[in-house]
């Protein structure tokens, strides 16, 4: 199983990028999916997660209504679109398989938010 992110690099506060997550030899639609981040000298947070189908979406308190999330299970990727970006959202980005027990991860995308 190969996760790749993309999209990460430095943006202005108040951008909005969109990550994207590739799975490769796995049953991506089988499941759920999560987004994870790690900001400079903290702990892993959860971002958010998405239904297999992509129906149901959820996100974390600090970054509800500015983030969204969505699915694409032809092309087995995942992504996360971050809105009205701030310098606090600096972090890396991880996607990982399933929604509560995370079996497989990416190598993460760096998001840099700066003027």
């Amino acid at each position: 199983v190969q996760l790749v992110e993309s999209g990460g690099g430095l943006v202005q506060p108040g951008g909005s990028p969109t990550l994207s997550c590739v799975v490769s030899d796995f049953t991506f639609s089988n499941y759920g999916m999560s987004w994870v981040r790690q900001a400079p000298g903290k702990g892993l947070q959860w971002v958010s997660g998405i239904s297999n189908g992509g129906g149901s979406t959820w996100f974390a308190d600090s970054v509800k209504g500015r983030f969204s999330s969505s699915r694409d299970n032809a092309k087995n990727t995942v992504y996360l679109q971050l809105n009205s970006l701030r310098t606090g959202n600096t972090a890396m980005y991880y996607c990982a398989t399933g929604l509560f027990n995370y079996s497989h991860w990416g190598q993460g995308t760096r998001v840099t938010v700066s003027s």
